[in-house]
């Protein structure tokens, strides 16, 4: 009877990423991850794996994070570009590429020649092991590699900073990564941990759906290990709806920063470790910013009207606001049509499920506290009643969930008609919605 509080709401988050040869962890095995220098150790400098963690550390630095990597698919093929460099250089001046959001800078001497500019951009990516490529440079031609093979690498982006006479490259995009590996295995192998919310680096329909398939199965009535994930985008809005209409899960969220140079990977890892940040599971997450996150150029800012179209399409949009920080708009989950393709927005705020799992997980615990070893009777069964019903002014008091008193008449506990050893409820949750919309109109008065 000691305790009478509700129970804390810590978030054990979990990374899905791939790893390198190099790494000191093997496939498939979870740790916990407390720096980007330890995720780069474990799974590979430069890795999925490691630049996903390292996108979460930076967005919530106190997050309680594990990891748990895959190997590269046996058929998998990596993506390639090229840099064409021309010259000589007829001046003193420099060369820089951006390769996602990291910069690779060198200094340029007049008379240099395509050559040796390849050359000495070879050697400065070498000497930066956080890249996502590894390079090669013959005859004026730098060719950029993604470390990790698979469609991911096609993502990758690359661009040049030119500021020397007489130089130009031309640069081609990223292309003919193939084949990523199957998740299916890291997810078994983590089914029974209670990972509290997933962040995803793959974003493709075929790693989705078995990442839908595992929540909905450790977040069902037997197992009880309620779930969440997060991916995300940096391409286009339609290629971010679309997704979103393949997967129309309550428990996942799309989150959209069209136009960044941060990989899609790291947009998702920020978005799910800001959401962790948050304890209150009925607070709206709009406006917190993504830590980490490049901000766009202008010309790819969502508009008002694409903003709205994608809180109806079941991506999570993000603008840009004051201080050029990528912040949330809205979160909400990719939960669009009921099982009878009927439009349903009872699950389209990412608070509301995590408000249902949380009021689940406060009775459960209240019930373990209370009834261990209790016989089932008169007198057992209505202080089950009033165990719950204590909870729930609880929840109330946090507005957490509300109208409880007008509800309560909704409240049933009853013998199971098969089973004699159990109690079935019904419990009335009236969860507390985010405040997201204030219209406003203006009578004129002359």
């Amino acid at each position: 009877m000691a305790v009478n509080t509700l129970p804390a709401n810590l978030y054990k988050v979990l990374v899905i990423g791939q790893r390198l040869a190099a790494g000191s962890v093997q496939a498939n095995v979870a740790v916990d991850i407390f720096s980007d220098d330890e995720a780069a150790v474990y799974f590979g400098y430069g890795s999925i794996a490691h630049l996903t963690c390292r996108a979460a550390i930076k967005a919530n630095r106190y997050l309680s994070l594990q990891a748990i990597t895959l190997d590269d698919a046996a058929a998998g093929v990596a993506a390639a570009d090229t840099v064409t460099i021309t010259g000589p250089a007829s001046a003193n001046g420099a060369f820089g590429l951006d390769i996602d959001d990291q910069a690779v800078d060198i200094a340029v001497a007049s008379g240099d020649s395509a050559d040796a500019i390849a050359a000495a951009l070879k050697a400065q990516i070498d000497l930066q092991p956080d890249l996502p490529v590894v390079a090669t440079a013959a005859l004026g031609v730098l060719t950029l590699t993604a470390k990790n093979k698979g469609t991911l690498g096609n993502g990758i982006k690359v661009s040049t900073r030119i500021k020397v006479a007489g130089v130009t490259a031309v640069t081609t995009a990223m292309s003919g990564g193939l084949n990523d590996p199957d998740i299916s295995t890291a997810l078994t192998a983590v089914y029974n941990a209670g990972h509290d919310i997933l962040l995803c680096a793959f974003n493709d329909q075929t790693s989705l759906t078995a990442l839908r398939t595992h929540i909905d199965a450790v977040s069902g009535p037997l197992e009880k290990r309620r779930c969440r994930a997060t991916f995300g985008y940096n391409g286009t809005y339609a290629g971010a709806t679309t997704m979103a209409a393949t997967i129309n899960s309550g428990r996942m969220l799309s989150c959209l920063v069209p136009g960044t140079d941060s990989p899609s990977y790291g947009v998702g890892a920020a978005m799910g470790s800001v959401a962790a940040s948050e304890e209150d599971p009925a607070r709206p997450l709009n406006d917190l910013p993504l830590t980490g996150i490049k901000p766009p150029p202008s010309a790819s800012w969502l508009s008002g009207t694409q903003i709205e179209a994608a809180l109806h399409n079941g991506v999570t949009p993000t603008h840009v606001g004051p201080g050029n920080k990528v912040q949330i708009v809205r979160s909400v989950t990719t939960y669009l049509l009921n099982a009878n393709g009927v439009p349903d927005i009872s699950m389209r705020d990412w608070q509301t499920i995590g408000t249902l799992d949380y009021v689940a997980a406060a009775i459960e615990q209240r019930i373990a506290l209370r009834f261990p070893r209790d016989k089932k009777s008169v007198r057992t069964k209505a202080r089950v009643k009033d165990e719950i019903m204590n909870v729930l002014y609880k929840l109330e008091d946090l507005e957490i969930i509300e109208n409880v008193d007008a509800n309560k008449a909704g409240l049933l506990l009853e013998d199971d008609a098969v089973d004699p050893d159990r109690y079935n409820t019904k419990i009335p949750v009236d969860v507390v919605n985010g405040l997201h919309v204030i219209a406003n109109r203006l009578d004129l008065i002359l």
